[in-house]
């Protein structure tokens, strides 16, 4: 069975989509925190990208993000960074994210380590995306736990570490992340960083398998049949009870 984990350029904070959800459902607390012009600006911008415009989005974000609003600027990269609305642009973009992740951003910190990995508008520096997803990863990204999981785990940017690992992927795992779950499977069933258990190794997989995971499912129905039936049934047992605790103690 193959080490298997994402690629880095499918890994990102909070895509723009997910992030103009977020904003709709605060948008009440963004306007009454903030000014009477801004609010109005924003909201324009707001309703132009809910309408797939985001060109005119863009025209009333970025005045925005040049006064320094870490929220609009981390739109405005996103929106480099996907072309939305703008020619894309991934040096522009990472400019935005370097603006943002240096004020504490998680998100921008995790996408600033995307295009450092992927070498796209920066140079290629394996360090460089460790440092920024180290950041995000210690406030609790999980995205970024599980990309810092990936480079300890290939000893990219960092010495090969099996154990530290296993530590990261397992924070991001118990945030529900299965790309995350996937791995800690890997892990489990190759013994890297852990004892070798094919019970556990099912189990993690069985749960990522659960949100859709190609790769888990094969696992899990790979590994199964070399299982016993009374193997099996203890790993599912684990997998519902993991869940059911919010992964507490899994």
């Amino acid at each position: 069975m193959q080490l298997w984990f994402i690629v880095f350029s499918n890994i990102r904070g909070i895509d723009l989509k997910n992030i103009l959800t977020a904003l709709v459902l605060g948008i009440s607390l963004l306007v009454a925190s903030a000014g009477v012009g801004y609010a109005q600006d924003f909201q324009k911008g707001m309703e132009a990208a809910q309408k797939g415009d985001f060109a005119t989005a863009l025209s009333e974000w970025r005045p925005l993000a040049e006064q320094g609003d870490a929220k609009v600027q981390y739109l405005v990269g996103l929106m480099y960074d996907e072309g939305q609305g703008v020619t894309q642009d991934y040096k522009e973009a990472a400019n935005w994210y370097r603006k943002v992740a240096e004020q504490g951003h998680a998100d921008a910190q995790t996408n600033l380590g995307v295009i450092y990995a992927n070498g796209r508008g920066v140079t290629q520096d394996d360090k460089e995306a460790v440092k920024w997803w180290r950041k995000a990863a210690e406030q609790g990204n999980a995205p970024s736990q599980f990309n810092l999981g990936v480079m300890y785990d290939n000893g990219r940017g960092v010495t090969q570490d099996y154990k530290d690992a296993v530590k990261w992927y397992r924070k991001s795992a118990k945030q529900g992340n299965a790309d995350a779950q996937t791995n800690l499977g890997v892990m489990y069933d190759k013994g890297r960083g852990v004892l070798q258990d094919n019970v556990y190794a099912h189990m993690w997989w069985n749960i990522a398998a659960s949100s859709g995971n190609a790769t888990a499912i094969k696992n899990r129905d790979s590994i199964a049949k070399t299982m016993t039936a009374a193997d099996i049934s203890k790993a599912q047992t684990l997998a519902r009870e993991c869940v059911k605790k919010n992964y507490k103690g899994c």
